[in-house]
């Protein structure tokens, strides 16, 4: 079979989920058959590698123009880049598109070359309102796209059973039509690796114990939220925040802010990494977290938890979407449940109150060293039976020779 698979992301340029599930993915599809199969994997960048049955080329043309809103052009920028992706794939047998900056490139390849078009759901535009702050006006541009795609696949593989729940009710994808395959994780990288003197290197006291959060700056992941929960953390708590790439310049400074504030209370001390890390650096600081926390608002899956598990460090995370999915409450973490504002707004309806929680839940793990201990062993042991890209890769050849032995006009999603 000869798959291709479309990401805006590849490294090494990953800022998110979708960028780390491609990277793996496609390494996996492409060692099953014995090499039989071929995977080229068409991206946003300057990438171009060859090797046994994977193939990696980066489009990297830029648009040339000027628009009203500056923030419109990611928009047209990334559909400039679809129009390349569409001539350059050519004689496969599946594409496979991941976030809606590929979507309109599947589209045309579905039509241009009568091939199955699969979609991976990473996320849903409309149930992330805050990009309208990145893109302005194009967010409903970005949300008409992924819509219209969603009608013209020919299967979806949802990252979640919640995911499967929510492209049913968004956009109507008829249950026989989704496949549920979770994300994974490479166990020979991501395992407890120590090396204390990295922690001296950034700043961080190896003597104490410490609470991690590794992201995005992005409502979606809830920084703002954590920072607030720092406030009610004990007195003497160490707090490592690697966080960078903010969405907006406002949203940058609105952490900082909060940051500075926590900061002159002097409780806890906070460390804060804003460069992007080597995937070696964050595995270290995975391994000698106390805990690591994910207090997303929005999270399909939550790869970055399988991360930190795989390391044998529990996690205290918010209890939405996909996440209750990866963690077992009170097994290998801690879930802290809230309401969200709306079906539309998932900020939480009383965020004071979920930051006081994750702050709690934090605290009771840090007080019971015997406890987090034994969390740490089971999550390990629950990414070792239960996330394996080597399974994932081959459940996903499996939906698409169901897809390509099947395919009829007749057999797209209305």
């Amino acid at each position: 079979m000869k798959i291709a698979i479309l990401t805006n992301e590849y490294p090494p340029h990953v800022y998110g989920g979708a960028g780390v599930h491609v990277e793996y993915l496609s390494r996996e599809l492409a060692k099953l058959g014995d090499g039989k199969h071929q995977v080229e994997v068409f991206c946003f960048g300057e990438q171009k590698t060859t090797s046994a049955g994977l193939s990696v080329q980066g489009v990297d043309a830029a648009l040339q123009m000027a628009a009203r809103d500056p923030r419109h052009l990611k928009l047209f920028d990334s559909l400039y880049k679809n129009l390349f992706l569409a001539e350059q794939v050519s004689g496969i047998d599946i594409v496979h598109c991941h976030t809606w900056y590929t979507h309109f490139a599947g589209c045309l390849l579905k039509q241009m070359l009568s091939v199955p078009l699969v979609l991976t759901t990473h996320s849903l535009e409309p149930h992330r309102p805050w990009k309208e702050e990145q893109l302005g006006a194009a967010y409903k541009a970005s949300t008409w796209i992924e819509r219209i795609a969603y009608g013209e696949a020919d299967g979806v593989i949802a990252v979640s059973q919640s995911m499967k729940m929510d492209v049913q009710s968004l956009y109507g994808v008829p249950a026989e039509k989704i496949s549920v395959i979770h994300n994974g994780i490479d166990l020979s990288q991501y395992k407890s690796t120590p090396d204390p003197s990295l922690l001296e290197a950034y700043g961080i006291n190896p003597e104490k114990p410490f609470v991690l959060f590794v992201g995005r700056i992005t409502r979606q992941k809830g920084i703002s939220h954590f920072v607030d929960a720092i406030n009610y953390l004990r007195p003497g708590s160490q707090v490592v925040l690697c966080a960078g790439l903010p969405d907006t310049e406002e949203l940058g400074r609105e952490i900082i802010q909060k940051v500075d504030l926590v900061r002159t209370r002097g409780t806890t001390e906070i460390v804060w990494i804003p460069q992007f890390l080597p995937k070696e650096h964050v595995i270290i600081l995975y391994t000698h977290a106390a805990l690591f926390v994910c207090p997303s608002i929005y999270e399909p899956f939550g790869i970055i938890n399988l991360e930190a598990m795989a390391c044998g460090t529990p996690v205290v995370a918010s209890a939405v979407g996909g996440i209750p999915e990866v963690i077992e409450d009170n097994d290998t973490g801690l879930l802290v449940h809230f309401d969200h504002k709306s079906e539309t707004d998932f900020e939480p309806a009383r965020p004071d109150k979920f930051s006081k929680e994750l702050a709690s839940a934090i605290d009771s793990l840090l007080s019971n060293p015997e406890r987090l201990e034994a969390m740490g062993i089971a999550a390990r042991k629950r990414v070792e039976e239960h996330f394996s890209w080597t399974s994932i890769a081959s459940r996903t050849l499996q939906f698409y020779r169901k897809l390509t032995s099947g395919a009829t006009t007749e057999n797209r999603i209305k």
